[in-house]
């Protein structure tokens, strides 16, 4: 709240700088009757920022929070208008407040200005007199103090003093009196004075008045005609009159500056200086418009002051004012809406001028690649864009566009392998008509990702190398290659040798392909290797191409001295055999190859005439001379054996051979067969078997010999102490050999005995488990059940029994997997999870049961299939847009987003609309970008909000799908003219209504929104002469003139509700309903009545002879008749009701009379004359 007090010459306002919003501060009311409001013209131009009057109580309020900051130091003036019409008369008073915020320390001065602080427009009637009595009263002044003043009691109308220009006035109990009487000329029928009074509170500050008094004679009706003369007098000055209430024109854009959009004319009738006119313009709506356009004052014509362009702004709406040179000046209002049309000045832009998209290959036809989209700021006309491939020949040709909504697809399945890169020029055309068409073109760059679909190529189908025997450890002996087509990971080869790596004698580079041999080779052991490589891209899941072979060839290096089988050898022979007899087999072996293996044999150490010669080739020792053992009995040298290599590498050994007496008796073994068992791991030299033969011959010698059976020389036997003694001589191979049967023979020289040896060679855990792949790589499916199997893998293990028994064990504890040691199996022990870990490496290890045990490592890839087990996640719960009405088709609004943890087509998602909500079909949604576009034209004003539902959806089998939901809001646009109820409305009004007062609100409604929904309200037709005004903005209807029913009961206007550019129109029958505001009309009137008695009793003028006449302006009035005096004898008989009059029977005489009596008529009298003549 605030409080109101008096200062000297102002009333001061001092409101709390806390009063809220709309609180009232001051009360300004003065009685029923009285209207108030703001004096614009006078007060502070800050006002209007924080004070509000309520014109039909008076309480001052604010209507918005008082900032000290923002009030000048200077309080600041207001000035209300303040009126009434009253029984008596038409009142205006007119008085000022200074505002000052209380809280605002401020000293200020205020110059005394001289300014009344209260001004009083009076009208008095004084009735049918033209002069005032003395000591009539001629105004109650407290009656016209605002009630912040008279109910506080500051200040007291008793205490005051006035001077008058004309009246000797004086004041008595607040009222204002005139001390001497004053009369009047009746021809000027009126008297206007001035008078001045000062009313002084307690402290003696003093409250000024203007009291501007107009008396007039006569009734009410001549009150009335003396307020409609000065507005006959100013309807000499005529207002000029527009051709039309409302012009509207269109111009194109782009035109340059001073090009002439409308001359508008208005006329005045009105002669010299009263007739001219001068034109102005105001933009309504938007100020902008102002920039743009200017009327020429004094011609009317409006031109372009820059140029226009309808994307900027399209439509202006201007008040077009013609006011005239007159006194007063008088104006005329029209409304200008000029439209800009369109021209094709604008060419397409595309969102972006590059594109960039991946895309996988071999994706199927019809895929969507990316949509491109361009713009065009002209009107639809001028917009409606084609899209095309320019370069869509050659290698684009796997490529179209769809040509209305820019959606590139693709025709034929792309070949990352055949074309990686695309590039695309699209073209963007307008179809436009004036000047003609515009395009645009965007470069779409289409890069192909490459899927593993190409399998590692070896470069050669199989590699030939040859490798020396003594080549050195760790030396580079190949090098394969592979290449794959593919890119990138996808290309990445790997190598591993999965077949034929015996004893593991060679390493492959995984990365590289080079073979490394890493153990000694020994051609003896193993002449060739047949290595079987895979060759493996890093593809998810990989491609796999193990048809490599490596055929490593060890070519024999001369590294083997020849081996005697046994050392010395010794030998008998009778001394009668004959010449060429063959004495003893020298053996050696030599374990290389080929030349270096060939033996060549010769004899050492012999005298000449030596009986013995030896087969160079085989080995033989025969006789060459006769034998005497009386001459020689032994005979001892050496024999050497000579391989062919090169170097030639040799060795020696001792034969001793004794000449026998011939005999007679044969050796005999003491068992025909032997059989003993000997491990295949058996060191060479190994004892192992003797035989024995018994000669009975005196000083006979047995010598023993291998005669069959010794399949690859693996045995030697040599004669020791009477015995044969049998040695290996070879390493044993129980996979090559596991039984020997052997037949030996004992001599005595010149007969012989024979026996079996059976040799059974037991395995030996020599060789180590050896698995069919050196690396495993199993797919598996995320969704198999725990304990599923994921594969069996194998090693074989060439010993036997426990040696050969395998047991295979993880190296590593993976806990999601487990493997049994017997069979190799490895199955699942907790669930697999694609997202959590694509692929896993076992090392598992397979371990024979031999003694010492043997074992071998293998790696074991299971790459985890992904199963589509995850659905789409949106990366919003809830999208939100919004998109004008006249939006283009295909326009786009939004894009939504959705991810899949899961892998392939089954992380790949699209997005749909079905089964969900897509407006009814007014919105699309981009299967492959999830862009949403609108499909058709939308209208705010049908459905202002839609609510979709989307869906992105997996390429899975089943497909996965999670749903979304999607707000857009569709903007405004100005596309609906305003609407009235009805084409005719009847608008009901009472007759004197005060002048300037709102006497009805027509109204019409916009369905668009905002500023769209702004209305201008204007009267078009049937207001001349000017009698009504109607508020632009709020379609208050208010009479400019009284109205009264008994001159025109009907009025009928147009009016036109304008929201630019579209309008509409509404006929208004403004009728007046009747108030009693007439007195009955009634004059002097005479009945003539001719007495005459007759003996006829009939003959008596007994019904109605007339009626009294009178009548009362008011159509609604209902008079009542009634006699005042004159009628004391009732002569006349009159009906209240119907002022029907009749004679009195007690008239019927022949006397004459003439009587004077007094008639009344609704308050309303006159004087009615009776005569009656005799007959």
């Amino acid at each position: 709240m605030g409080s109101l007090r008096s200062s000297r010459g102002m009333f001061r306002l001092a409101p709390f700088r806390d009063v809220t919003v709309w609180g009232c501060i001051g009360q300004l009311v003065m009685g029923p009757g009285w209207t108030y409001k703001l004096d614009w013209t006078l007060s502070s131009k800050h006002i209007g920022n924080f004070i509000q009057v309520d014109w039909r109580d008076g309480i001052v309020r604010f209507n918005g929070e008082l900032d000290c900051a923002r009030v000048p130091r200077s309080a600041l003036p207001i000035y209300f208008n303040v009126k009434a019409s009253s029984s008596e008369g038409l009142v205006k008073t007119h008085f000022n407040v200074f505002v000052h915020g209380r809280n605002c320390v401020y000293k200020y001065k205020r110059k005394r200005d001289g300014k009344l602080d209260v001004s009083v427009g009076y009208v008095s009637n004084l009735g049918r007199t033209s002069c005032v009595s003395p000591g009539a009263s001629l105004i109650k002044l407290k009656d016209y103090l605002p009630a912040f003043l008279k109910d506080s009691g500051v200040f007291s109308p008793s205490s005051s003093s006035c001077t008058s220009d004309h009246l000797n006035v004086f004041t008595l109990n607040g009222a204002l009196l005139v001390k001497d009487g004053y009369c009047f000329r009746s021809d000027v029928g009126r008297l206007k004075d001035t008078i001045r009074c000062s009313l002084h509170n307690s402290n003696g500050e003093p409250l000024n008045i203007l009291l501007n008094v107009r008396f007039t004679s006569g009734q009410t009706s001549s009150l009335a005609s003396a307020e409609r003369k000065p507005r006959k007098k100013r309807a000499l000055n005529s207002a000029p009159q527009f051709q039309l209430p409302n012009y509207q024109v269109s111009v194109p854009e782009n035109e340059p500056a001073g090009t002439r959009v409308i001359i508008l004319k208005a006329t005045d009738s009105d002669p010299g200086e009263a007739g001219k006119i001068e034109y102005g313009m105001e933009a309504l709506f938007d100020s902008r418009s102002n920039d743009f356009f200017r009327i020429d004052p004094q011609t009317g014509s409006i031109t372009t002051v820059q140029s226009l362009d309808r994307e900027v702004k399209d439509t202006h709406v201007f008040k077009v004012t013609a006011t005239d040179y007159g006194m007063p000046r008088r104006t005329a209002n029209s409304y200008l809406t000029v439209t800009v049309s369109d021209t094709n000045d604008h060419g397409p832009v595309f969102e972006q001028n590059e594109y960039r998209v991946r895309i996988r290959e071999n994706v199927e036809v019809g895929f969507e690649v990316i949509t491109v989209r361009a713009t065009d700021g002209d009107a639809p006309s001028n917009a409606n864009m084609i899209y095309k491939i320019v370069n869509g020949e050659g290698v684009n040709s796997g490529f179209e566009i769809d040509s209305r909504n820019g959606l590139v697809k693709i025709r034929v399945r792309p070949d990352r392998e055949t074309m990686a890169r695309y590039m695309l020029i699209v073209e963007a055309n307008d179809q436009g008509k004036d000047p003609g068409p515009r395009s645009a073109t965007a470069t779409v760059h289409i890069t192909v990702e490459d899927e593993n679909d190409n399998y590692p190529q070896f470069s050669e189908k199989r590699y030939v190398v040859q490798v020396p025997e003594n080549v050195p450890v760790n030396t580079k002996v190949a090098q394969v290659e592979a290449t794959d087509r593919d890119e990138g990971t996808n290309a990445k080869v790997h190598y591993s040798i999965i077949n034929g790596n015996i004893k593991g004698q060679f390493f492959i580079h995984t990365p590289t392909g080079a073979i490394d041999v890493i153990n000694p080779l020994d051609y003896e052991l193993t002449p060739e290797y047949i290595l079987r490589i895979k060759a493996q891209d890093g593809g998810r899941p990989p491609l796999i191409n193990g048809t490599g072979i490596v055929i490593v060839q060890v070519v024999d290096v001369n590294d083997n001295a020849p081996m005697f089988v046994s050392t010395p050898f010794q030998a008998t022979v009778l001394e009668n055999v004959p010449i060429g007899y063959s004495v003893i087999h020298i053996q050696a072996n030599d374990a290389d190859s080929g030349e270096n293996a060939r033996l060549d044999y010769c004899l050492t150490d012999t005298p000449p005439g030596f009986p013995f010669v030896i087969n160079n080739s085989t080995g033989w020792i025969t006789v060459s001379l006769e034998l005497d053992r009386e001459t020689t009995e032994y005979y001892t040298f050496g024999v050497e054996a000579r391989d062919n290599g090169a170097p030639v590498m040799s060795s020696s050994a001792s034969i001793s051979i004794t000449v026998l007496d011939v005999n007679d008796n044969v050796p005999k073994f003491t068992e025909n067969t032997y059989s003993l068992k000997i491990n295949e791991d058996a060191v060479v030299g190994t004892s192992v078997l003797t035989v024995t033969a018994l000669d009975r011959d005196v000083n006979s010698v047995v010598t023993y010999q291998i005669f069959s059976g010794n399949t690859r020389n693996r045995f030697a036997i040599t004669s020791q102490s009477g015995g044969g003694l049998i040695t290996l001589a070879l390493p044993l191979d129980y996979k090559q050999e596991r039984q020997y049967v052997l037949t030996v023979t004992a001599s005595d020289g010149t007969q012989f005995d024979t026996a079996q040896v059976f040799i059974n060679v037991t395995d030996a855990n020599t060789h180590r488990p050896v698995f069919q792949s050196a690396n495993y790589h199993q797919p598996f499916s995320e969704d198999r059940p725990i304990g599923s199997t994921v594969v069996v893998i194998s090693a074989t293990d060439e010993d036997t029994g426990e040696n050969a028994r395998i047991t295979y064990i993880m190296e590593d504890n993976v806990p999601q997997f487990k493997i049994d040691p017997d069979s190799g199996a490895i199955t699942t022990q907790m669930e697999i999870d694609y997202e959590d870990q694509a692929s896993y490496t076992l090392a598992i290890i397979a371990r024979d049961n031999g003694i010492p045990q043997k074992s071998d490592t293998t790696y074991v890839e299971i790459m985890v299939l992904d199963a589509n087990d995850n659905i789409p996640q949106f990366g919003k719960d809830k999208y939100q847009g919004g998109v004008f009405e006249d939006a283009p088709l295909y326009t786009s609004v939004l894009q939504i987003s959705a991810s899949d943890k899961d892998s392939g087509s089954n992380g790949r998602v699209s997005y749909t609309f079905q089964g969900g909500d897509d407006g009814e079909g007014d919105f699309m949604i981009e299967q492959s970008s999830g862009i949403i576009r609108t499909q058709r034209k939308l209208d705010r004003e049908n459905v202002p909000i839609y609510n979709l539902k989307a869906y992105a959806v997996d390429r899975g089998a089943p497909p996965l799908k999670a749903a979304v939901e999607i707000q857009i809001s569709v903007l405004d646009i100005n596309d609906n003219a305003p609407v009235f109820e009805k084409d005719e409305l009847y608008i009901y009004i009472k007759e004197n209504s005060p002048v300037d007062s709102v006497v009805a609100r027509i109204s019409a409604v916009d369905p668009d929104e905002g500023t769209n929904a702004q209305i201008l309200y204007q009267i078009v037709e049937g207001n001349i002469p000017e009698v009504f005004d109607l508020d632009i903005f709020t379609g208050d209807l208010k009479a400019l003139v009284d109205l009264d029913y008994e001159t025109k009961m009907e009025y009928v206007i147009v009016v036109q509700a304008t929201s630019a550019p579209l309008v509409s129109r509404a006929t208004v029958h403004i009728q007046l309903t009747d108030v009693n505001d007439n007195d009955p009309v009634l004059q002097n009137f005479e009945i003539i009545f001719n007495n005459y008695v007759t003996n006829k009793s009939n003959s008596f003028p007994s019904g109605i002879i007339g009626n009294v006449p009178a009548h009362d302006p008011d159509m609604s009035d209902k008079l009542k008749y009634s006699f005042i005096e004159g009628n004391e004898l009732s002569l006349l008989i009159l009906n209240p009701d119907t002022g029907e009059l009749k004679l009195s029977k007690d008239l019927d005489n022949n006397r004459p009379l003439e009587a004077t009596m007094k008639v009344s008529v609704t308050g309303q009298s006159d004087f009615c004359f009776l005569l009656i003549l005799p007959a």
